[in-house]
């Protein structure tokens, strides 16, 4: 298909830089593509009202890191040049796909020196190598620490990667290291949050467990090529990168026992949703699973296990917006997206939810 389909207008006022307070309070905007009335207005709070007993709300426990580094670039024993990267995916226990910036100038067995600037006093740096050079700024470091001892690192000289249109906007600040992270966080890895996640309060859990309501976790270790824009032309030219995670066998039992006796599975995030759709089978039974999926869903794929999807509000073009298209219908999206739009709802990753039902066939 066309990209530019999926092009919308979103007034630069609509995007949040701060999540609801309380975080359950942010609006929900509820789509059913089937129901005479497809749009319908409530909170996040009403979410158990769309559920039944029986039902499972799928999550992605995976947990930011401070992914975003900051160095000085060396060649040759020269001084060097500052630098940026954005680590997105571990290859191994030293080693990490990256984008860097500025990465025209950055060559392969160049040294980087992160954790400070030319500027300023540091107290403690963290060198790589870069071992591999790709396309459009992405790189293969290879750290000198490795393990818990690279992880260590990583927190103390890193930054939270907000997402560029929040970052450019604001800095990031010790508020965004507890906001940009889901109560339920616990594998480390992720270099975006799963957003729709953030909207969950231990209240709202509460809320969940007296109405029968199940919930499980699988991970999906999010990565900066979650922000890429589209650039080609047409969809089929796209190529996705790659994201790491697992559904383990527990899990994936559990919710094909859930399927079996007519519950529904309601993914929180189109990061879980891309995992189980991984996992799934054309019949619809989900099996254990681990690796990295590149899965890039776009109308005319033929969902296999996921019933409804809980997600934010995403860019234009963007290939999140092709996957809800797919989900619910592309002309309800579009209606959906116009109708948020003129009425207030806030969007991006701290902004207001929506809550999708699957498009009968």
């Amino acid at each position: 298909m066309r990209v530019d389909l999926f092009d919308f207008d979103l007034p630069d006022e609509r995007i949040a830089l701060r999540p609801a307070e309380p975080r359950d309070s942010a609006r929900l905007l509820a789509v059913d593509p089937n129901a005479e009335s497809h749009l319908s207005d409530h909170r996040v709070g009403d979410l158990t009202s769309f559920l039944r007993a029986g039902d499972a709300l799928v999550f992605n426990d995976t947990k930011v890191i401070p992914a975003q580094l900051e160095g000085i670039r060396h060649r040759d024993g020269a001084g060097g040049q500052q630098v940026s990267a954005t680590l997105h995916m571990r290859t191994g226990p030293n080693r990490w796909k990256a984008f860097a910036k500025p990465g025209k100038r950055i060559k392969q067995g160049d040294r980087i020196s992160f954790g400070h600037s030319g500027e300023s006093c540091f107290l403690g740096s963290l060198d790589a190598t870069v071992e591999e050079k790709g396309e459009a700024g992405e790189v293969t470091l290879l750290f000198d620490l490795s393990g818990p001892a690279l992880d260590e690192a990583i927190a103390a000289v890193g930054h939270i990667p907000l997402p560029p249109y929040i970052a450019a906007k604001r800095p990031e600040d010790e508020r965004d290291r507890a906001d940009y992270q889901t109560i339920y966080a616990r594998e480390e890895g992720a270099v975006a949050a799963p957003t729709a996640g953030l909207h969950f309060t231990p209240a709202l859990f509460e809320a969940l467990d007296k109405a029968g309501i199940e919930r499980h976790f699988v991970t999906l270790h999010v990565g900066a090529g979650t922000f890429l824009p589209v650039k080609a032309d047409d969809t089929d030219d796209h190529k996705m990168h790659l994201e790491s995670g697992y559904v383990s066998a527990e899990i994936a039992a559990r919710l094909n026992a859930v399927r079996e006796r007519g519950g529904r599975i309601v993914c929180v995030g189109t990061t879980s949703l891309r995992l189980v759709e991984s996992a799934a089978y054309e019949g619809g039974e989900i099996m254990p699973w681990a690796g990295a999926t590149g899965i890039f869903i776009t109308p005319g794929y033929r969902f296999k296990a996921v019933d409804m999807l809980m997600t934010n509000f995403h860019l234009p073009r963007s290939t999140l917006f092709m996957l809800v298209a797919a989900f619910a219908g592309f002309e309800t999206m579009h209606a959906a997206y116009k109708h948020a739009i003129s009425t207030g709802y806030r969007f991006y990753s701290y902004g207001d939810a929506s809550l999708l039902f699957r498009k009968d066939k």
